[in-house]
């Protein structure tokens, strides 16, 4: 059946009639008919979309093509299952292509750290069989870095939302001040006069300034004083102040005359081992114990840390120190070996979360880039900032003739 329509004149104002006129149909039984259609508006079809060449579709169609449509129909809906489980798949893929990398990147980090770990420890170990001017200079140049690094984090954005940090120029004083303060305690040791006059001379520098002064620059300064000034000076006393010689170790008797013999292997040198074994001990298997049994978080400063790593930390820290004073016969008592672990233990993570509530405040994770998949020098040696002065303590005041 065919059909023509018939269009009049396009009113913009008016819907458009169309007429369609059947044409006569051989059957008698079919009436042509005349009737009026109207159109929309034309804007209506603006989203329409004209397609030529299309072959007219029957009004009815017949079983075949029934059949037809409901084979497409299932064949799309197989089709569409089938992409769905695709996309599926492919996503399961990315997200273990993911984990793949993620694995590897932690494992190049974890092998960077070893490496720089051990590339680190070597040199300090021989700065610290060296003492005397090596030792302390080394030291000081580690203290100015460090106390850069504070100073920064004080005036980083975090810290600085809440308090007014320090003038830049008082800042860069302070950490020249600080690098100085273990050399000055090798030569007269003792800094209690350099110390209160470099705290005298910085808060008359904070008080006189052009600005309005803060007492949160005042405590800012002063804390950045004691934490990387005058805490890490033990270090020096420890090392260097003790020099009775440890006369019960053995490898005293084998050592070279010519880098000092016997008389090398003092109390503070032997000290300064243990502790310093002690803390990369706890480190470690606080960092194995956390990974393996880690379930309780040890507090809010450190998400990182649980109870499990600690104790774990605390057991491989006490054994290393025995197992070295056994070693080294120092100290003598069994029970002078476990207190000294024990507070080798507590000073490393007394010092851990002290650097962590800093970086945690100053909205950082490092303190800073300067050694690869370490850090900054603060994340390095905030184990042994208050390590050096409980050791010294604890040797002066509780060890009955230095221990020996």
């Amino acid at each position: 059946m065919a059909s023509f329509v018939e269009v009049c004149r396009y009113n913009p104002n008016k819907p458009v009639p169309v007429y369609s006129t059947s044409l006569p149909c051989v059957c008698p039984c079919r009436v042509s008919t005349r009737k009026a259609l109207i159109l929309p508006h034309f804007s209506e079809y603006s989203s329409l979309r004209i397609v030529r060449d299309v072959k007219p579709k029957p009004l009815f169609r017949s079983r075949a093509g029934r059949i037809s449509f409901k084979r497409r129909f299932l064949t799309a809906v197989a089709r569409a299952e089938s992409d769905q489980l695709g996309d599926d798949h492919s996503k399961g893929d990315d997200g273990t292509i993911q984990n793949v990398e993620e694995k590897q990147r932690k494992s190049s980090q974890l092998k960077k750290r070893v490496i720089f770990g051990v590339g680190i420890g070597l040199p300090v170990g021989g700065v610290v069989l060296a003492g005397g001017w090596v030792f302390t200079v080394a030291l000081a140049a580690s203290v100015f870095i460090g106390s850069r690094e504070y100073f920064d984090l004080v005036r980083s954005r975090g810290i600085a939302k809440g308090m007014t940090p320090p003038p830049r120029y008082v800042s860069r004083a302070c950490s020249v001040i600080c690098s100085l303060m273990p050399i000055l305690t090798l030569y007269y040791g003792n800094i209690d006069i350099s110390v209160t006059c470099a705290a005298f001379v910085v808060a008359m520098a904070l008080l006189v300034q052009r600005e309005s002064p803060r007492f949160a620059q005042l405590s800012s300064t002063m804390f950045g004083l004691f934490y990387c000034g005058y805490l890490p000076c033990f270090w020096v006393k420890l090392r260097c102040g003790l020099a009775a010689p440890s006369l019960n170790t053995g490898i005293g008797r084998t050592w070279p005359i010519l880098l000092g013999g016997q008389a090398h292997w003092t109390v503070g040198l032997v000290a300064t081992l243990i502790s310093f074994s002690g803390v990369i001990a706890t480190d470690t298997f606080a960092f194995l114990g956390g990974k393996a049994f880690g379930r309780t978080p040890l507090t809010s400063i450190s998400p990182k840390k649980t109870w499990e790593g600690t104790f774990t930390g605390l057991v491989g820290c006490i054994a290393i120190t025995i197992l070295l004073s056994k070693s080294l016969s120092w100290p003598q008592s069994l029970f002078s070996s476990i207190a000294f672990g024990f507070l080798t233990f507590f000073g490393s993570v007394f010092g851990d979360l002290t650097e962590s509530m800093i970086k945690r405040d100053a909205g950082v994770k490092d303190s800073g880039s300067l050694i690869p998949g370490h850090g900054g020098i603060l994340d390095r040696v905030d184990s042994y900032i208050f390590t050096g002065a409980l050791a010294y303590s604890f040797i002066k005041t509780s060890l009955r003739l230095y221990g020996v």
